[in-house]
């Protein structure tokens, strides 16, 4: 094991150079500030209006606080998730262009509708 981390420091540690380090950014996307919290109550979301920056990657967290599950679906933003009764989903929004993205949840589409503006 010694001989192993004796290896890394004097073998790949000099290589990591700011170039070599950027390499490895695409792993984990940075988040545009906190993730968002909505919740699904009574086949509505609250908010139904949510603001997300411009080209950058953001997270919603759905609590589904209503008895049966319902899907977050939204042809635009490309994400499909079933989130069951009394349970929680991270939702991971890619990076978006400016404009409005409608989602719903498609087990109660008529009262259960939304809107991501990215601004």
């Amino acid at each position: 094991m010694k001989r192993l981390v004796l290896s890394f420091t004097l073998i790949v540690a000099p290589m990591i150079t700011p170039a070599f380090a950027d390499a490895f950014l695409f792993v984990a996307p940075a988040f545009a500030d906190a993730p968002i919290e909505v919740h699904l109550k009574n086949h509505k979301f609250s908010p139904s209006v949510i603001k997300v920056k411009a080209n950058k990657p953001s997270m919603i967290i759905l609590y589904n606080d209503d008895d049966g599950a319902d899907e977050f679906d939204s042809s635009s933003l490309k994400i499909e998730r079933v989130v069951p009764g009394h349970a929680k989903a991270n939702i991971r929004v890619r990076a978006l262009a400016p404009g409005k993205y409608p989602f719903m949840g498609e087990f109660h589409a008529a009262t259960a509708q939304g809107v991501v503006i990215a601004e």
